[in-house]
């Protein structure tokens, strides 16, 4: 009989006591263990398993678990006598920084002094033992949720003196989730400060700590800034002095650290399910022949050398709801995701135009993420979506003397799909149906109709679309543009095939929409052109627009709908004249 699937369980003495469907990753412990690293920095996506692996190494190390070799008897690491003789015998501290989301860098702080606080107090008992001198007694009698940045900053320091004094063992610190916090803070704009006060933490923590034996950390990213880049961008020469900027780690000041990225080959197959996993858990609970559908919603992770790595999370959800759905991106907040593409430049959008048809991007990735400087450089952008789970390697190859390392990169799977395509129905979701009247208008011909939406479009639309502090006007409707092509893409994805920029004839046309079904009489081919008023040529955007019809005429954009079997009288013209936010369009 299958085991019972227990949804959103994270402690791993749970899972074993009940009896939960459980896949076995306890041989982490001793890969972990054997590679000898002070520090370990482990970044996955979301729900990859990082917090129950984290409490597993607890329940293994922890003197708080002594004589619980239960817990690990049916597993693989129990087949190792050496590890056996470890098991419960270390003072273990655990944390986690997953909760602290606050909106301002005072609250966040005090949540992180709250946690420190809460953790630090299971250790109460120490203040009657008579292996400390009176002043260690009184620190733990001070250790409130009110105390110094400073104490806040040495606290697991110090309780890590008095645990090894304890127990004669150096003592293990595991940090889950470490951060949360940052990214927060870059959202809210208090990125700056909060780097501040954990640095002195880490350092305090990791770095100067002699009690420390090992260490583990999780997250999503590898966290850096540049402390002048704020000062560089407001320059007159900000770019060229950015790009010159060498960047400064977070973590800078331990070298003591082995960074453990998506990339690395350690731990390949530690956080997520393999396919033979996968595939061996759908037998059991006899849903062998679904094995096709969940390998296209739910594969395509890559961790270092190992492909098919599946969303355990989204298995888990699978195996107790016995349906497909969007399991993994429902879980947690995309609102950094969101807003860097929304804002993002028209390049941006253009590049999610081809993840969103099936195709593939080339780009450069930089694991350390910098997040002050993630709005200004695009790359850094495809790099937190890597690091994030949202695209995944198909390919890397390397070039030139520096060893370049080029990525092709692909929308992970179909459950990401369906989360960008969600992302972006949210961007037009203005509380009127003029998008969906719009479209609706353009598939029946009605110019007036077009016209009184599109404008009523553009003005809810072109500001959250921009580019920050880019005020040009030919930026504002390009950015727009792009973003508006996505929105057809996914809203018509039904029913059309939508693209952009692509050759047609003598030229590029800017958007085409061909029926999926071509002999469908009640569905017209489109061909639009959108055109920014130039007021040297043009004097109004009545010109504007036959400039862009007569473009279309010109360049022969109808070329490809006609090899495709359209008939000429199904084709529709139709020109975008934009001047600020004003937009008038013209169809023939």
């Amino acid at each position: 009989m299958a085991k019972v699937v227990g949804i959103g369980k994270q402690r791993f003495d749970k899972i074993v006591e009940n009896n939960c469907f459980y896949i076995d990753k306890t041989m982490f412990i001793k890969e972990w263990w054997e590679n000898q690293d002070d520090v370990t920095l482990i970044t996955r996506p979301r729900r990859f398993g990082k917090t129950l692996n984290m409490d597993m190494v607890k329940c293994f190390f922890s003197v708080d678990y002594k004589n619980r070799g239960d817990l690990f008897e049916k597993f693989d690491i129990w087949k190792e006598e050496k590890y056996r003789e470890l098991q419960g015998t270390y003072p273990v501290i655990f944390l986690s920084f997953a909760d602290i989301k606050q909106n301002n860098y005072n609250d966040a702080v005090e949540k992180m002094k709250r946690i420190i606080c809460d953790i630090c107090q299971q250790f109460e008992f120490l203040k009657d033992w008579d292996g400390l001198t009176e002043n260690e007694r009184e620190n733990i009698r001070n250790i409130s949720y009110d105390m110094g940045d400073v104490m806040a900053q040495d606290l697991l320091k110090n309780m890590s003196n008095y645990l090894s004094r304890y127990y004669k063992k150096n003592v293990i610190i595991l940090l889950d989730e470490y951060d949360t916090p940052m990214q927060e803070a870059y959202i809210n704009g208090y990125w700056e400060k909060i780097v501040t006060f954990t640095r002195g933490f880490f350092n305090s923590t990791f770095k100067t700590n002699p009690y420390l034996e090992r260490a583990i950390m999780t997250g999503i990213t590898t966290a850096e800034y540049s402390a002048i880049m704020k000062f560089a961008m407001q320059t007159s020469n900000g770019s060229a002095l950015a790009e010159t900027m060498s960047k400064e780690s977070i973590f800078s000041d331990l070298n003591n650290l082995d960074i453990v990225t998506t990339m690395s080959q350690k731990y390949e197959t530690s956080f997520g399910f393999t396919e033979k996993e996968v595939f061996s858990v759908l037998d059991e609970y006899g849903l062998s022949d679904r094995k096709t559908e969940v390998k296209e919603w739910y594969d395509g992770f890559t961790f270092g050398n190992k492909p098919d790595i599946y969303n355990p999370w989204s298995i888990v959800s699978y195996l107790d709801k016995r349906e497909i759905g969007s399991y993994w991106v429902d879980s947690s907040s995309n609102g950094l995701i969101s807003k860097l593409i929304k804002t993002g430049s028209a390049g941006i959008k253009k590049t999610m135009e081809i993840l969103l048809e099936g195709g593939v991007i080339e780009k450069r990735i930089d694991e350390q993420i910098v997040y002050n400087q993630i709005d200004k450089n695009e790359d850094a952008i495809w790099s937190l979506l890597l690091a994030s789970g949202y695209l995944c390697v198909v390919k890397l190859r390397v070039e030139g003397e520096l060893r370049k390392k080029i990525y092709t990169l692909k929308i992970t799977n179909k459950e990401v799909q369906m989360m960008f395509e969600s992302m972006i129905e949210e961007w037009f979701d203005n509380g009127n149906d003029s998008n969906e009247n719009f479209i609706e208008a353009m598939l029946v011909g009605d110019l007036y109709a077009m016209n009184s939406y599109m404008n009523d479009i553009a003005l809810d639309t072109f500001s959250s679309f921009d580019v920050a502090g880019r005020e040009e006007s030919r930026i504002r409707p390009e950015n727009f543009y792009h973003g508006f092509v996505l929105g057809l893409m996914v809203d018509k994805r039904d029913d059309y095939i939508i693209k952009s920029n692509k050759e047609s004839g003598f030229g590029r046309y800017d958007v085409i929409m061909v029926p999926k079904n071509i002999e469908n009489s009640k569905l017209p081919a489109l061909i639009l052109e959108f055109k920014v008023i130039n007021s040297s040529i043009e004097k109004s955007l009545e010109e504007t627009v036959q400039a862009a019809l007569k473009q279309i005429k010109e360049k022969k954009y109808d070329t490809e709908l006609l090899k495709a079997g359209v008939k000429k009288e199904r084709i529709r013209h139709y020109g975008f004249a934009f001047e600020g936010k004003r937009v008038l369009i013209g169809g023939e």
